[in-house]
């Protein structure tokens, strides 16, 4: 089984969820708290892959509630710059196997990735909190 480093927001319901699912299909979790680490463009653009920048945002997250923040409308350089400077936009939760980086938790991609438990309804990839 694989050993993922697991970047949540302590409290997030759903990277409970995810984490609890994680564990159950055997892998082992590094956690690390998203909000505290200390991003660069360059440290944080590889999590993203081929993903769209609109997808890299957290849709629960304060700015891009209010409309402060349009990921839809930012570049990815903007994008970027922004999550570095209020993590809360990151979509969570990060996470890295090896080399190789994810953002979000998407049951059925994690599961060809690492592979995980069947399990029942959607794990979510989501956190109704958005405060810190």
């Amino acid at each position: 089984m694989a050993r993922v480093v697991f970047y949540e927001k302590p409290g997030c319901i759903a990277n409970r969820r995810q984490k609890a699912l994680l564990r159950r299909s055997g892998h082992a979790l590094e956690l690390r708290n998203l909000l505290e680490e200390d991003w660069t463009e360059e440290r944080l653009r590889p999590f993203f892959g081929a993903l769209p920048v609109g997808a890299w945002f957290n849709p629960s997250a304060p700015a891009v509630k209010t409309g402060q923040v349009v990921p839809r409308d930012m570049g990815e350089a903007g994008a970027l710059a922004a999550m570095c400077a209020d993590p809360l936009l990151i979509r969570r939760p990060l996470m890295q196997v090896g080399t190789e980086r994810r953002a979000g938790f998407v049951t059925e991609a994690v599961a060809a990735w690492i592979g995980l438990v069947a399990v029942d309804g959607p794990v979510g990839d989501s956190c109704p909190l958005t405060g810190p």
